[in-house]
């Protein structure tokens, strides 16, 4: 599945400003201290049930959706306006006085999947994506998202949001619009559990040009206030033991190795807010996020203790046992904050990682420690910045925090690179799932195939359930990674496009077929996508498909030494693609869980410099060059890859040289391939690989599954040297 990734700022703020940069986990943005305005600590205190329920150039006005193509669906346009008056006039109600209201994607956890109850945005908008931020004034409305977006946001808003087209020139980022559209001195408002420390010094620093505030509403979130008893129910589903023999180390262990990097940063205790560290540190999964196995908590680690703050509702007996047998201590999910309060009057020290904590944990923090007799003095934590590199290669290795009446240490999270650096029984597991996956689809290639050619007329939405149904037929199947991107014709053009019973299309072979599709198995997380046309397709069809195979390939064979940060390989599956004028507006790679989060950091491949993470050994990404004519169709070849260390035959600089290992397994379509464009290298490679495909695959399928198995992995003509 494509993913904008390689920046550096969460992606409810992708607009910030031209150079706000786009979080991969572990990664964080760098802004000025600015005092924030906080709420009194009593207020603090009272807060506790709340967090339980929860380019250059000249400037280019954005076009309103309204005046683009796009579909409505029927009533939206009332229900929306409804909405926007009611968010209004709130702004002056007691206690709120704001002229303008941030809306974010994310969830207390900055979450990039989050359970139904936290899609505010996308209930106030109407624009279901994964990424976006709403931003609401008296009198506009406007929505922010990323490229992958653009064709989806213009059919779902209604006529009174401004679609901003981020990254495009001229297009406004958001605080440029505020600091435009609003008068000197406004207040802005946000929801400080929905925005990570770095975002809010970011805003506040932008914001701070026309001297506009930054207001926390601590306590109530105005989306909530207007969706009332209609907002869904919290997730309540059980957690699971994640066994040992998928995670390979045990709970005991990895709370050692933490306890050692509090050691060393002369901490206390750390706050781990991101819902996968939590379930990785603890092996454990859970089931309140679509397609991601994990359970909305925080963790807290000490020298002495480890709490999960949780739903305790959703713990079983064999969950207790195993945090027992660990030394884990359970208290409420809601009551983390008094937590938080309890470690500043104690005068801890403590290591957050300031990219995904959000702002009300150390709003809390900060406010405690300032009441308390250990926070009297002006204290100055040091501590190093590690980017995956040698620190003496970092641009900045030594960071320094200074926080008046309370001690912390923003660090980038050690535990986000510990989970990306997949051991042996992990690797293992992933390998597992995806043959596993890889018979799932064989089979359903082979159901498909055969209905289109039979005029069946099945619809994007039969499609991708029937998918589902072939997946759940394999051993561990848990569910799906991702919704399901299944799109024919000028729907494949839409890069994150989702049916609709109302409005999808049927699959016939007239056109291509784009389906991106992943599995959760209790072994590891696939993520594949494959691009096909059941009829003739047309030389310009082929073409393409052949650049972005040509990319697909470069990068896939790719050697490198160590240390080498993603975005210097992301070029390798461009540059076919730009011998002709053409482009893809996603990164190329990102990172993946074991069997965990489809997308997870600190690495990435992307054309987003910002990204200084290395590659390393044991991590995974996926390999995902597309080309999307709007309205016309879209093409994505993506496996998953393995970063491993190469046999090279010299050791120039005395450092390892790394390369990739396939995970996926599934034919490329032969009938797209130009071969005349292929080299004799090219070829070679889809020949060993769809060779490869058959002799892994073929001993988990009989019958029309093999059949179509064997006629897919038959190689390509070999060009004359």
């Amino acid at each position: 599945m494509e993913v904008v990734v390689g920046a550096t700022c969460p992606p409810a703020l992708l607009a910030l400003r031209p150079h706000s940069r786009l979080l991969v986990r572990g990664f964080r943005c760098f802004a000025p201290s600015l005092s924030l305005l906080f709420a009194s600590s009593a207020k603090h205190r009272d807060l506790r049930q709340r967090v339980a329920s929860r380019s250059s150039g000249e400037r280019i006005t954005a076009q309103p959706s309204s005046e683009l193509r796009r579909k409505h669906t029927g009533g939206i346009r009332v229900a929306e306006d409804e909405k926007l008056r009611s968010l209004r006039e709130l702004f002056s109600r007691g206690g709120i006085g704001i002229d303008a209201y941030i809306i974010p994607s994310q969830d207390a956890h900055q979450s990039e999947f989050i359970a139904e109850c936290f899609m505010r945005r996308a209930y106030l908008t109407g624009f279901d994506g994964s990424a976006g931020t709403a931003v609401v004034t008296k009198d506009k409305a406007a929505l922010w998202t990323d490229g992958r977006y653009f064709l989806q946001a213009e059919r779902q808003l209604g006529r009174d949001w401004i679609l901003m087209r981020s990254g495009n020139i001229g297009v406004p980022t958001i605080t440029e619009w505020l600091n435009e559209v609003l008068p000197l001195g406004c207040k802005i408002g946000v929801d400080p559990f929905l925005f990570s420390y770095d975002a809010t010094e970011e805003l506040k620093a932008a914001i701070s040009e026309k001297n506009h505030e930054l207001i926390f509403l601590f306590d109530c979130n105005l989306v909530d206030e207007i969706w009332g008893e209609s907002r869904p129910k919290s997730p309540f589903k059980p957690i699971r033991v994640h066994d040992i023999k998928y995670a390979g180390v045990d709970v005991s262990s990895k709370l050692v190795t933490l306890r050692s990097e509090l050691a060393e940063a002369s901490c206390t205790a750390i706050v781990i807010s991101m819902l996968d560290e939590v379930a990785w540190m603890l092996n454990l999964r859970g089931n309140d996020v679509p397609h991601s196995p994990v359970f909305y908590s925080y963790l807290v680690v000490s020298s002495t203790a480890a709490t999960l703050f949780v739903d305790t509702s959703k713990v079983t007996e064999e969950v207790m046992v195993h945090l027992r047998k660990a030394g884990v201590l359970l208290r409420p999910y809601e009551a983390i904050l008094s937590e938080i309060e309890s470690l500043a009057d104690h005068g801890a020290k403590l290591l957050l990682d300031s990219s995904s904590v959000n702002t009300a944990i150390v709003s809390i923090f900060n406010s405690a420690s300032n009441r308390n007799p250990y926070g009297s003095s002006l204290n100055k934590v040091k501590g190093n910045i590690h980017h995956g590199i040698p620190l003496e290669n970092t641009p900045q290795n030594d960071q320094s925090v200074h926080l008046k009446g309370h001690n912390i240490l923003f660090r980038i999270s050690s535990i986000s690179l510990a989970k990306a650096l997949k051991n042996a029984a992990e690797i293992e597991g992933m390998r597992n799932a995806h043959l596993r996956d890889a018979a799932a689809l064989a089979a359903f290639w082979a159901w498909l195939e055969d209905g289109v050619h039979n005029h069946s007329y099945l619809s994007e939405m039969e499609v991708a359930q029937k998918l589902l149904e072939f997946r759940r037929e394999q051993h561990g199947f848990i569910g799906t990674s991702f919704e399901t991107i299944c799109g024919y014709g000028p729907n494949g053009a839409i890069i994150h496009y989702r049916p609709d019973p109302e409005s999808c299309s049927i699959v016939d072979d007239k056109n291509l077929f784009l389906l991106d599709s992943g599995g959760q198995y209790v072994d590891g997380t696939t993520d594949i996508t494959r691009t096909v046309h059941f009829g003739d397709p047309t030389s310009r069809q082929k073409e393409c498909f052949t650049r972005v195979l040509q990319g697909h390939i470069a990068l896939d064979q790719a050697i490198f030494p160590e240390r080498t940060p993603g975005f210097v390989l992301d070029v390798l599956a461009r540059s076919s693609l730009w011998k002709i004028g053409l482009d893809y507006r996603h990164g190329t790679g990102h990172g993946v869980g074991a069997a965990l989060n489809v997308h997870e950091g600190p690495q990435s491949i992307s054309f987003r410099y910002g990204n200084m993470i290395a590659l390393q050994k044991g991590m995974i990404v996926s390999n995902e060059p597309g080309y999307y004519e709007d309205h016309s169709f879209g093409i994505r070849i993506e496996n998953l890859l393995h970063v491993r260390e190469k046999n090279v035959p010299n050791n120039f600089g005395g450092i390892s040289y790394l390369g990739f290992e396939r995970l996926t397994f599934v034919p490329i379509q032969s009938k797209l391939v130009d071969c005349s464009l292929l080299s004799f290298g090219e070829t070679k490679w889809y020949n060993d690989y769809h060779s490869e495909v058959w002799e892994k695959v073929s001993p988990l399928v009989e019958g029309s599954a093999q059949e179509w198995l064997w006629k897919n992995t038959r190689p390509l003509p070999i060009p004359h040297q």
